[in-house]
Formats: structure tokens, C-alpha cells, sequence
């Protein structure tokens, strides 16, 4: 497609924001959080990392927007939102010298609609869900899947890039970002069949199942090998997005100069819906499509909101490349302790949200208790913090700076 030329007003006000962020890029601050990026990732570090991801509140602090075309409004929200952790957070991410992007690709699952119904909460917002099941009957479903659609979008990348350079690319550099790249095999089961079904399905439909998990990671695969294959695999081995709430700055991965291999670059593993199953149960379905997705990768982060505890003794720990492993708030912290002691994995710690989200004021006392326990449990690992999943401040964001700074003096204190 082809772009109108931006307003005049527009670029002014695009180009003033740009010059905002690269003023804070030029920080002392960045170079020394980006070092000490690199050094804990590579686990040479000796103090935790913390970050707070705004994604899902920063609509609360990113104030009204100036620009009317589509195009300016696109930029200018990026622009604003790439600077809120130093506005208002003051933690270790690193404000990017450049303007970043990524290549227009997709993967669409044996060309099915996974259609989901939201429920609309009292701010008008959708988060809650359910699934309107693609696949209604597995035995029959599962042997007449189309072949996915995968593919890629090179030519609207590039002439994106070239409408973004043209209003602030002589301020900051247009990039194109690599990100880690993401599988999780459990999720797209639930987004076809939905959560119940998947549950019968593996004690009722075993077979069956095995072959939809096995199809699922067939085609995941080959989308890898279409991203090495046309050259949109981009290294990931700077201020690059790692799911989930971190970041890729690492020199134990290349950075090639040519052609980048899935083995170049970090991997991410979750898979948050099978908290209701065994652990034996898990490693027979779900264990080998995510062991063979993560061997494929250089490095691989695992774990979202789900407790890893669980399935960490027969399954997860099975990976040698594995750098990061998910301590989410239903973890069982002491016990994931003892076992990263002394290995090669870091402690990602990603605690409850509600510090945040209940009520206006923080709870400094009841905080501070629950990172101690933290801070206890991980002596001895590498220890990163990511908060998630906070969707609303209730009204006052000094809760964002009052907390670091309680979690920072805990860190000077006790660890």
C-alpha cells in the first residue's frame, strides 16, 4: 500500500518525541544498564535485574494523542510508550537509540479461524474469554487439517520503514528489531478445541491427540524454515524483546554479519494451559514437540504464568541451552531455589501483580515481606524480577517508582 505524505503538524510533533527519546537513549544511565544486561544474561552478574513491563497499563500514562492520520497516531504511540519506564519507573530498561520494527509475517494453523469470545469488564476492556472451538470433532478433525498458511509481507515492511525514516529517521535510526521467537504448543491446542476439550481429549482421545500436538509442531517448524529460508530472522543478542517482561542482550550467541539460523538466535517456551495435568502426563504429550522446538534455538527462555515446579524434574530440566526459567507468583519458589542452584539458568522471578492493582496506595510493608522471601530463596542464583500482568494502577502511578525503590534497597540489604 502506499502512504499520504504525514502533516506538517504531525512531523513536528513525531520529530520533537524522537529527539525526546534519543536524548534519553544518550544517558550514562542506558550504556551502564545495557552493560549490566549483557554480563547478567551471560551470567556473570552479581545484582538482580528488574524491569516492570507497562504493555497492559500503559494506556494510563501515555497521555492523548496529537496526531489524526493513522499513520502519525501509530508512530507517536510507539514513540510515547518507548520512553514510560523512564518516566515513570526508573528501572533497568534500556531507552533504544532507534525507532524499532519488526518483518510482517504470519502463521495461520491449518487455515482455521480460532474464533474467541470476549467478556467486557467495567473499564470496557477484553480480557477474559472463551474459545469457540475450529476443531468440534478430534478423531475426524485431526486427519482432514489443511496445511497452514504461513508467509511474509517484505515489500510492506520496507515501504513502512521508508514512510517512518522520511518523518524522523534522520533523528533516530528506523531498526529492524529481531525478538525472540515464541512456541507455545499448548496454547494453540486451547485455541482450536478449547480448554475442556483438550482435557478430555487427552485421557478420552490419546492418539488422536499425540497427532494434533505432532501437526502443531510440523508446521511451527516450518515456519521457522521459512523465516531462515527469506532471510527475517534477525539476531537477538541486544535491546531485543525476550518473552516473557525481558530482554536479549547476550554475547553467548553470534551476531551474524549474513544469513541468521534459528540456532543464532533465543527461543521461548510456555505453556500456561497445562497446569491442570501430571507431570507424567505432560512429558508424554506435550514434553517432545517442546524439547525438539527448543534444541532447535541458541538460548531458550521457558515459562510464563504458569508454576514450572511441577513438570521442572522430568521435563524442563532437561534442557542444556535453557538460560531462563519462569518463577511466577503460583511457583513454588524454595523448591525452584535449590534446584537452579549452581546451574546455568537464571532465576526469573515474576511476582504478583496485585502490589499494584489493589487499591490507590502501596502496601510497603506487605511488599517488602514478599520480596525477602524472594531474595531468601534464590541466595545462591542468577535473579532477574519482570512484573506482568498489572492492568490498572488504581489511579496513582508513584506506585511504579516507590516500588523499585524498596526492591532496590531490599537487593543493597539482603542479597
Amino acid at each position: 500500500m502506499s502512504y499520504s505524505p504525514l502533516p506538517e503538524k504531525e512531523k513536528t510533533i513525531l520529530r520533537e518525541l524522537a529527539r525526546r527519546q534519543l536524548e534519553y537513549a544518550c544517558l550514562p544511565v542506558m550504556a551502564e544498564r545495557t552493560e549490566r544486561w549483557y554480563t547478567h544474561n551471560d551470567l556473570k552478574g552479581d545484582r538482580p535485574m528488574l524491569h516492570i513491563e507497562v504493555g497492559t497499563f500503559q494506556h494510563e500514562l501515555i497521555p492523548p494523542l496529537f496526531c489524526e492520520t493513522g499513520e502519525g497516531r501509530s508512530i507517536e504511540y510507539q514513540l510515547r510508550a518507548t520512553v514510560l519506564n523512564h518516566e515513570f519507573v526508573d528501572d533497568d530498561r534500556v531507552v533504544p537509540a532507534t525507532f524499532d520494527m519488526g518483518w510482517r509475517t504470519w502463521l495461520k494453523l491449518f487455515d482455521l479461524e480460532q474464533r474467541r469470545v470476549h467478556a467486557e469488564d467495567r473499564m470496557g476492556r477484553h480480557f477474559g474469554f472463551h474459545v469457540e472451538p475450529a476443531i468440534t470433532n478430534l478423531a475426524e478433525d485431526v486427519r482432514q487439517l489443511k496445511p497452514s498458511v504461513i508467509g511474509f509481507d517484505k515489500e510492506g515492511t520496507l515501504e513502512w520503514k521508508a514512510f517512518v525514516e522520511d518523518a524522523i529517521g534522520d533523528i533516530l535510526p528506523v531498526r529492524l528489531a529481531g525478538s525472540s521467537s515464541g512456541h507455545g504448543i499448548s496454547n494453540h491446542v486451547v485455541s482450536l478445541m478449547g480448554m475442556q476439550e483438550m482435557l478430555f481429549a487427552l485421557a478420552d482421545s490419546p492418539d488422536d491427540m499425540r497427532l494434533l500436538i505432532q501437526k502443531i509442531t510440523d508446521d511451527r517448524i516450518a515456519y521457522q524454515k521459512m523465516l531462515e529460508d527469506n532471510d527475517l530472522l534477525l539476531p537477538t543478542t541486544g535491546n531485543d524483546w525476550l518473552g516473557q517482561g525481558t530482554f536479549c542482550f547476550t554475547r553467548d550467541l553470534p551476531t551474524p554479519a549474513g544469513k541468521v539460523l534459528t540456532r543464532d538466535v533465543w527461543g521461548y517456551l510456555d505453556s500456561q494451559e497445562t497446569v491442570g495435568i501430571a507431570p507424567a502426563m505432560f512429558h508424554d504429550f506435550f514434553w517432545p514437540s517442546y524439547k525438539k522446538l527448543a534444541d532447535s534455538f541458541g538460548l531458550v527462555s521457558y515459562g510464563c504464568c504458569e508454576p514450572v515446579h511441577s513438570f521442572w524434574k522430568q521435563s524442563i530440566s532437561q534442557l542444556d541451552n535453557l538460560r531462563k526459567v519462569s518463577i511466577s507468583a503460583w511457583c513454588d519458589e524454595a523448591y525452584m531455589g535449590e534446584a537452579l542452584r549452581g546451574r546455568k539458568t537464571i532465576f526469573h522471578r515474576k511476582p504478583s501483580p496485585n502490589f499494584f492493582s489493589d487499591g490507590f496506595d502501596l502496601d510497603k510493608e506487605a511488599f517488602s515481606a514478599y520480596f525477602l522471601k524472594t531474595l531468601q530463596y534464590a541466595r545462591g542464583c542468577k535473579l532477574e524480577f519482570s512484573f506482568r500482568d498489572i492492568y490498572t494502577l488504581a489511579g496513582n502511578p508513584a506506585k511504579l517508582r516507590q516500588a523499585v525503590t524498596i526492591l532496590r534497597n531490599l537487593i543493597d540489604e539482603h542479597w
